[in-house]
């Protein structure tokens, strides 16, 4: 996969892409990252990329200009045509749906805002706009790391053990179950005894329940997009009645 990204400060991104997993996947060449800077689709002396907003308000806009540009001129360039993705609290919410869906193209342009945002005339370059929730950051980079990361990680061999991406929250619609690691017994808490078993099908129905009673209690909302059995369905109302009975106490 190629990504592509956009920015007015570039220099932001090179640390966390050269660290760590996703260090080692970009080189085994799993994916190919090119960060741009913005301003190098400016053509004044001071490299100007924002401006007032007409009608007066607080802050400063993105030109239209280099942000044209450069999509253009990178869309341009090599034989695939890039997905371009933008970002704005107006977006669609990112989830790990919509980051399995995008592991499926072969380059995405990530363009960054910055200031008080874009002028509106930009979005019509974007394939789609993306948000990460409901608040505001001071700039796009951090969510064009945080959808590249969930999305190189779905890669094949980006993280080594093809099941690691499978077995994630989210992965299968609930959160992830526990996960205990030596010492057995730490301070008195110990390890949950089928995990010691060597019971490969104990240790999955554990888990398959495990993740089912963390999301009843944690994330309820997410059961109503899933089909359970009988017995799971019983299971979970009971957790969502408790966890709502001690919440009213």
């Amino acid at each position: 996969m190629q990504i592509d990204i956009v920015s007015v400060i570039p220099q932001v991104f090179e640390p966390y892409f050269d660290a760590s997993i996703m260090g080692r996947a970009r080189k085994a060449g799993i994916f190919d990252l090119s960060v741009h800077d913005l301003r190098d689709w400016t053509h004044d002396r001071h490299r100007t990329v924002d401006d007032a907003p007409f009608g007066g308000g607080q802050g400063m806009l993105m030109k239209p200009e280099p942000i044209f540009e450069a999509v253009e001129d990178l869309a341009a360039r090599g034989d695939v045509k890039p997905h371009v993705v933008f970002f704005s609290p107006v977006g669609t919410p990112f989830c790990q749906a919509e980051a399995e869906r995008l592991a499926g193209y072969e380059r995405l342009l990530f363009v960054c805002g910055r200031y008080e945002g874009m002028d509106e005339r930009c979005y019509e370059l974007a394939d789609e706009v993306i948000s990460l929730g409901d608040y505001v950051l001071t700039g796009g980079e951090l969510a064009a790391m945080v959808v590249s990361d969930a999305v190189v990680r779905l890669l094949p061999g980006a993280l080594g053990d093809e099941q690691s991406a499978q077995d994630e929250s989210f992965s299968d619609g609930l959160l992830e179950y526990e996960q205990y690691t030596r010492p057995a017994d730490f301070r008195g808490r110990c390890v949950p005894p089928v995990l010691l078993s060597g019971d490969h099908g104990a240790i999955a129905r554990w888990r398959r329940e495990s993740s089912l009673e963390r999301t009843a209690r944690l994330r309820p909302d997410l059961l109503d997009k899933l089909e359970l059995s009988e017995g799971e369905r019983a299971f979970v109302d009971d957790i969502v009645q408790d966890s709502e009975t001690q919440g009213g106490m």
